[in-house]
């Protein structure tokens, strides 16, 4: 694994996951809110945020967190692997709480500097219909990768810690 693509709701834990993933590897972690997100909480063009996608999934190796489903292609095209972060919606609902509640007048170390943590009501939606809106679609784009790609789906916190163990140190 020299690509690793990470997606999920919010809360999942993608980029807590892909920072330890990161360091078991020995790949830098890209987090696409560092790049998709500017100061002030603003967004790119769709345009530009593919581009810097484009760019990012250049690189040699990497693994990329986030969801974008509008680049969600170029990420697929060009990992060697998938990790899917399938956790229960009220563990992804409490995370978010919690990382509001941590972060309260701060950036996050995965966000662009100048957005200082926020949960608003949209982003609450976002993660409590996350399992029944997005996730048959990326369950469906996963299964159509067949034995393209690594896919690898993780469902609770025992299976993340039994993966990350099963991985040869860098």
């Amino acid at each position: 694994m020299k690509r690793v693509l990470v997606i999920g709701s919010g809360g999942a834990g993608k980029s807590t996951f892909s920072a330890r993933l990161g360091a078991r590897l020995g790949l830098p972690v890209v987090h696409l809110d560092a790049h998709f997100w500017k100061a002030g909480w603003v967004q790119p063009t769709p345009e530009e945020f593919a581009e810097t996608v484009t760019s990012l999934t250049a690189r040699e190796e990497w693994i990329i967190d986030g969801n974008y489903s509008a680049t969600l292609d170029i990420r697929l095209a060009a990992c060697d692997a998938v990790v899917f972060m399938d956790m229960p919606r009220f563990l992804c609902l409490w995370r978010i709480v919690l990382r509001r509640l941590r972060f309260h007048g701060k950036t996050r170390p995965d966000m662009s500097e100048g957005c200082n943590e926020q949960l608003r009501w949209e982003f609450i939606r976002y993660v409590w219909s996350y399992p029944s809106t997005r996730r048959p679609l990326i369950l469906a784009r996963l299964s159509a990768l067949g034995d393209e790609k690594t896919v690898i789906v993780l469902r609770s916190g025992r299976q993340v810690e039994a993966f990350l163990a099963g991985l040869p140190l860098h």
